[in-house]
């Protein structure tokens, strides 16, 4: 409750106008520049708060280090009817994937399911960014990627092989929310540990375990262990299923060609992105879909609880809440962040983050 106490409500306007002005300050050209504000402030306006202005300073620093491209030429390298490869020139992922999603939304149009991959990109936020895109067009989003660090062992294993390796679904509905499905393929996906260290709290057991298979709870010793994969060997297996689609399809890096970009700022990682677009009118008629998404998620909602149970939740529910509350009332910033941007404001000669 004190460390809520201590967290300052910034609107979304002023996130993306602070943004924008840093990237423009490490000469990225300011349409590009707005256009990965926008992306960067909409993940803290969804709740995403370990993908959002969290990374801005992570990002500058590399920019600095000439480990991202600030004017990539990114660019469509192999193309069918219902798929592209996307090369990314280096760009800041951001920029790489809305150029992906759009493309794949823009096929899916008339072939009914796009799939686009991507390589050489970079750290892109949140993946629910990118599953939601095709929403608006009456379209169901899926997204998965290679992490942008290796975090997790095989089961049973030491060696950092695996990282995170997200995915992301989101699905239409009617009067309801749409579903959205965004979850790291551990327990915990790693910048809620750096966002945990950040203001000085614990994580929970299960998050991580270090090399003697004992619970690792202090964030600031996170080196010295790895992140649990959800389920088990199961988790270790999607992990790396996760990891075969996004990296080796496209040619991006994974398993040990993985760089860590929370250390290194001037190495290019070669991330690797998919998203696929699903026309749900290449299925079946879009009223009746919706209509019949309405009737499972209610009788989900309302369906019998165990004792003790306030109520049954449906992935995106956090989303949707979190959305609503930030547009209307800012987000919320801990001090230690906005002290960060200051002092990266400082550095970059930009006013600094109104508050």
């Amino acid at each position: 409750m004190a460390e809520q106490k201590q967290q300052q409500r910034i609107s979304g306007d002023k996130l993306r106008a602070f943004i924008a002005a840093s990237f423009e300050a490490v000469a990225i050209p300011r349409e590009d520049a707005k256009a990965i504000a926008q992306l960067m402030a909409q993940a803290d306006i969804n709740g995403s708060e370990g993908h959002g202005i969290f990374r801005l300073p992570q990002y500058i620093r590399r920019i600095k280090g000439g480990a991202v491209n600030v004017k990539p030429n990114i660019r469509v390298e192999r193309e069918m009817a219902g798929m592209a490869l996307v090369h990314g020139d280096n760009g800041m992922g951001h920029l790489v994937m809305k150029f992906a999603t759009e493309k794949a939304i823009e096929k899916a149009k008339t072939a009914g399911v796009a799939w686009v991959g991507a390589r050489w990109s970079n750290h892109a936020g949140p993946a629910s960014l990118y599953a939601s895109m095709p929403l608006a067009h009456n379209m169901i989003g899926l997204y998965m990627a290679v992490g942008s660090a290796n975090h997790l062992p095989p089961w049973g294993g030491l060696d950092m092989l695996l990282s995170t390796n997200p995915i992301a679904v989101a699905v239409p509905a009617g009067e309801e929310p749409a579903i959205i499905l965004d979850m790291a393929t551990t327990v915990a996906a790693y910048g809620k540990v750096k966002t945990k260290a950040q203001r000085g709290e614990m994580m929970p057991e299960g998050w991580m375990m270090d090399r003697q298979g004992n619970p690792l709870t202090d964030p600031k010793r996170a080196n010295e262990g790895f992140l649990l994969p959800i389920g088990g060997y199961k988790g270790y297996g999607l992990a790396l299923v996760m990891g075969l689609l996004a990296g080796n399809l496209n040619a991006a890096a994974m398993g040990k060609d993985v760089v860590d970009f929370n250390n290194d700022d001037t190495t290019e990682t070669n991330t690797g992105h998919t998203i696929v677009a699903i026309n749900v009118e290449a299925f079946q008629d879009l009223k009746e879909f919706r209509q019949g998404m309405d009737t499972l998620i209610r009788d989900i909602r309302n369906s019998q609880r165990l004792p003790n149970v306030d109520r049954i939740r449906l992935p995106g529910e956090g989303t949707h809440a979190a959305r609503a509350d930030n547009e209307k009332n800012g987000i919320p910033m801990p001090e230690a962040l906005l002290n960060a941007l200051d002092q990266l404001a400082g550095e970059l000669k930009v006013p600094k983050l109104v508050r």
